[in-house]
């Protein structure tokens, strides 16, 4: 394994405890979960009585799961 190959995708996976196919779906359900609270907070600014608490849930939720992690 190369240094190049080793820094890009296993050295960061490591560094959380977790391997690259762990973190990769970690990292996909982040992404989501943040595409769907600015999708919530989009609507909800143009609709204010829409999504009133949605982004914000999922944004604690987000941080809960993030600040648990190893």
């Amino acid at each position: 394994m190369t240094r190049t190959f080793q820094r890009i995708f296993v050295d960061h996976p490591e560094s959380v405890d977790e391997t690259y196919f762990e973190h990769m779906r970690f990292a996909g359900w982040f992404a989501s979960r943040l595409l769907l609270a600015g999708g919530a907070a989009l609507v909800h600014a143009v609709i204010p009585c829409l999504f009133e608490k949605t982004a914000s849930s999922m944004i604690r939720e987000m941080h809960a799961r993030i600040s648990t992690r190893s």
